[in-house]
């Protein structure tokens, strides 16, 4: 398995190809919306480039879950996710702590979430 480091520079690389943005930008608290400027099209093309790097399968809405933050989603109210939603993300999203969004569930500002770091260790969860 590779070091967690090892896993991080595949991570960067991938990001930096797929994002365009500089390596030193590609930090561990890093969000990839909010300061790589990800949008929706270059989840698809990120999560190809980690299948790729590290040889895994990553099923679709598994690293991004889109289905629960869809505008018809049952764990939408308001625009906000709800209990049953925050609870359904923790299940899928071990590896992202929701405390501060569970806070205020605001769901235009779960794109601002994940970070370099959270796909990391994501990766070492796919491997180990």
């Amino acid at each position: 398995m590779p070091t967690t480091e090892e896993v991080f520079d595949k991570i960067q690389t991938a990001l930096v190809d797929a994002l365009g943005v500089e390596p030193d930008e590609v930090t561990p608290e890093a969000t990839l919306v909010g300061d790589l400027g990800a949008e929706s099209i270059d989840f698809l093309d990120i999560v190809f480039r980690l299948e790729k790097a590290f040889n895994i399968k990553i099923p679709r809405g598994e690293l991004f879950p889109e289905d629960i933050l869809s505008a018809n989603s049952p764990y939408l109210k308001d625009g906000k996710v709800t209990p049953e939603g925050i609870e359904e993300l923790r299940k899928r999203m071990p590896f992202i702590n929701l405390d501060d969004f569970a806070q205020n569930p605001n769901v235009k500002d779960f794109g601002g979430l994940l970070t370099v770091q959270d796909m990391v260790r994501f990766v070492e969860g796919k491997l180990g």
